[in-house]
């Protein structure tokens, strides 16, 4: 029997990119963009788009909705 492991995910918010830890890799995007919304609240309403760089690497990218001020 083999373990299965998880493909290494970076997530970006704006121009920041995070780099998933060990404490990350059981997490759906979900519950990361919970966790991460206490330090960048710009995901909490953000959209989500997933893709898949050439080395592998799940990148996850919180694209923030235009909206209002005031």
């Amino acid at each position: 029997m083999t373990d299965k492991i998880p493909k290494q995910r970076i997530f970006k918010i704006g121009s920041t990119q995070i780099v998933a830890d060990e404490t990350m890799h059981d997490l759906d995007n979900e519950a990361v963009r919970d966790l991460l919304k206490r330090t960048y609240p710009e995901v909490a309403n953000a959209t989500i788009r997933e893709s898949e760089l050439e080395d592998g690497t799940v990148l996850v990218e919180w694209l923030a909705k235009p909206g209002s001020k005031g």
